[in-house]
């Protein structure tokens, strides 16, 4: 390790921050400790020592590891040790990848492995936009070629202003925003929020101030540099193969234009690879069997680098895209609900050649998802999981797991529609969308956005209001030319500038993500791309409107019902029982489901009104406290010489005193009631030691009770507080 410890820090919105450089991971090409708080993350980067020329992309793998002892915890599996990464880390991992991924050298291929360890957690400062910061230091740092540094924060919106690098406690219970924002010191590199409703003017605003602070975190990377700083490895771009093109493109003609204007993908797709193959045919028919893997690559290149100009240059000269759309032109839409039988809610969304089909799912509250973030036990009440077979594309993969795409679009599309979700003392049930992605040409992550407002509707989930997204993509031209497409099918994508993702209603912005693929964008294209995006989105939204103009008024007769009633604290107990005893025998004899809030809330999940109702009356049978008014079935206990003790609820027994037995004079209590009988008698009094004072007369008078009882049962609106999502608030962040 090296024997000379370099330091830098600043003030960064209020607290400080350092980097640190030279006394830990001496080995890799790059290392920096960094520290915001006390939170303290070590970032290592290397590169790989064989030089590739056989990869066509640039291999970058980020992975964020989470330690349980950064929290002071040991893990709780049977292992005692940490596992596979929680959606949390992939979601940092993916940020910290699509921020730097723009700085790198066009045709760089070395392999390049980031890891970022958790040290300390303090649970104030957000580890998300440290990570970004800590590995910029050390790729800037190290000989590795990287064009930085860059800077992250997050932005929040708290009290009606929007704050730089709020609290992690802010973030999660005040703030009507959670924004990461990435940058250079001359130009934003990507952006990714969840927010309530913000207009497109604050949602600048927040980029722009949040760049502002980037810039401040650029300059403490410089001086980090300044100070040990290795020189870069000289990298050399692949060679233009200027004179092969231009044969290519000879050999092409018009056939290249004809084939790239076609509406169809799958069409266009197919007409491209048979002219890529004549074009490789032509040219390698005299070419020796040793030497022909090499050139063809160099013909298929060239071809390549043909085809983008192509699409480009159609763009910004003639404002032409593939498809024949105008540049603000949104594909072809269909929209469908309820098509799928039994389900609770289903949405279909169809955009050109790009289909979600969203399926809404309503559960019990105890069907939450229960998290374990770095020890910190959370749960959400809204799940969205997106899947994205290979059918989809056409092709043909080995099915897995859900990969860091899967995850990251899921959580875009939750975040998207978090600002809109019912409260849970409106709306108790555990929600899960899942987005099934039939069809891709183009932002599918938007397509199930907007399927999934629709499956919500569909299933009578009393959303505020419904969710549209919209992707818009950018082409840039070397005199400094650009135009900003909206609704970019795939191949506009993969040959574009950006992918600038926004969700929203029509009163604003709810979820936004921004990558891009050159140096950075200029706050003009990003108030045009938002603008167009507003117009996008406020007509998708009136096609839905056409489609199902509001939620549902009644769930789906295959959804199950919520009861809900509150019971006294210190009954909570008696209603669980030693070891869970009573209320798993409520639970087996009714068929219900209970779960039990520490505040006393009670929520019955059933498919059956019946067995809802047995639930109730067995709950309120242990739980319910007498009150003066309240008439009992109750059974005689004991008989005295003054009267007869009455048993009215588990545990407690009440006295009828013998005046009270009857309507005219009784002489002896055993003259009306025997021990072991059951009698209706109310309650007349509850002094201050609890003892209660019964009467049989006043029921059989039908004397109007002192205090009329107010049972506090309810349907279908569960009092359970505004913790849908205890411990993750969205928009988020991770």
């Amino acid at each position: 390790m090296s024997d000379q410890v370099y330091t830098v820090s600043a003030e960064i919105a209020g607290r400080t921050l350092t980097l640190e450089s030279g006394k830990l991971a001496g080995l890799a090409d790059g290392a920096v400790l960094a520290r915001y708080g006390d939170t303290m993350l070590l970032a290592t980067v290397v590169a790989d020592k064989e030089e590739r020329t056989d990869k066509d992309f640039f291999p970058l793998t980020v992975d964020y590891e989470e330690k349980m002892y950064a929290v002071g915890k040991i893990p709780g599996n049977f292992f005692k040790r940490e596992g596979k990464p929680t959606t949390a880390a992939i979601l940092i991992s993916r940020l910290t990848d699509r921020g730097l991924r723009p700085l790198f050298p066009k045709g760089y291929a070395q392999e390049i492995q980031i890891i970022i360890t958790t040290l300390a957690i303090d649970m104030v400062n957000d580890p998300g936009p440290l990570a970004i910061v800590a590995t910029s230091a050390a790729l800037s740092i190290s000989g590795i070629p990287f064009k930085g540094p860059l800077g992250a924060v997050q932005v929040g919106y708290v009290n009606d202003e929007l704050v730089v690098n709020p609290t992690m406690t802010d973030m999660e219970e005040q703030s009507g925003l959670n924004l990461t924002v990435a940058g250079s010191s001359n130009a934003v590199l990507m952006v990714e929020a969840g927010a309530s409703e913000l207009s497109e003017e604050t949602m600048l605003d927040a980029v722009q101030q949040g760049h502002a602070v980037c810039k401040e975190l650029v300059a403490l990377q410089e001086q980090l540099v300044a100070l040990c700083g290795k020189p870069k490895a000289e990298f050399v771009p692949p060679a233009d193969e200027a004179e092969i093109e231009q044969m290519v493109a000879t050999f092409m003609g018009d056939q290249l234009k004809a084939v790239i204007n076609q509406p169809d993908k799958a069409s266009r797709d197919s007409a491209i690879q048979q002219l890529k193959e004549s074009v490789v045919t032509h040219f390698t028919a005299d070419e020796p069997p040793e030497e022909l893997p090499d050139r063809t690559k160099v013909l298929e290149k060239a071809f390549e680098t043909l085809l983008k100009e192509a699409v480009r240059s159609a763009i910004l000269d003639q404002g032409l895209r593939v498809d024949g759309r105008a540049l603000d032109e949104i594909r072809s839409l269909s929209m469908e609900v309820g098509l799928i039988p039994r389900v609770h809610g289903s949405g279909l969304f169809t955009r050109g050649q790009t289909q979600v089909l969203t399926i809404t799912t309503l559960g019990s509250p105890s069907e939450e998802q229960r998290l374990d973030d770095l020890g910190i036990e959370t749960s959400k009440g809204y799940i969205h999981h997106y899947n994205f077979p290979p059918f989809s594309t056409g092709e043909v993969k080995r099915l897995g797991g859900p990969r860091r795409r899967d995850i990251g679009h899921g959580d875009l599309a939750e975040r998207s529609l978090y600002a809109v979700l019912p409260d849970a003392s409106v709306f108790p049930y555990t929600m899960r969308l899942v987005s099934e992605v039939l069809s891709s040409n183009g932002s599918s992550s938007m397509a199930s956005v907007c399927g999934s407002s629709l499956s919500l509707m569909d299933a009578g989930v009393p959303i505020k209001h419904p969710v549209a997204g919209i992707a818009m993509g950018l082409v840039t031209g070397s005199d400094g030319r650009w135009k900003v497409l909206t609704d970019i099918q795939g191949i506009e994508d993969a040959l574009g500038d950006m992918d600038f993702k926004v969700a929203g209603t029509e009163q604003g912005i709810t979820g936004l993500q921004m990558d891009i693929k050159t140096t950075g964008i200029t706050y003009d294209i990003m108030r045009q791309a938002f603008e167009e995006a507003r117009k996008a989105r406020l007509f998708i939204l009136e096609r839905m409107h056409e489609v199902l103009p509001s939620p549902r008024s009644e769930l789906s007769p295959h959804t199950p019902r919520i009861f809900s009633l509150q019971i006294p604290v210190e009954k909570i107990g008696t209603l669980i029982g030693p070891g869970g005893k009573t209320i798993r025998s409520i639970i087996e004899e009714t068929g219900a489901s209970i779960d039990v809030e520490s505040d006393g809330r009670v929520f019955i999940t059933t498919a059956d009104g019946d067995s809802a109702n047995m639930a109730v009356a067995r709950i309120e049978g242990l739980t319910r406290e007498a009150k003066i008014g309240d008439v009992f079935l109750g059974t005689v206990v004991r008989i005295m010489p003054y009267g007869a003790f009455v048993n009215i609820l588990p545990g407690k027994d009440g006295m009828v005193h013998i005046s009270e037995l009857a309507e005219s004079r009784v002489n002896s209590v055993e003259d009306i009631v025997q021990i072991g009988d059951e009698i209706n008698v109310m309650v007349m009094d509850i002094d201050d030691s609890g003892k209660i004072s019964l009467s049989r007369r006043a029921v059989l008078t039908g004397e109007t009770p002192p205090e009329p009882g107010d049972g506090s049962r309810s349907r279908g609106n569960g009092q359970r507080g505004d913790d849908r999502n205890k411990g993750r608030n969205r928009p988020r962040r991770k």
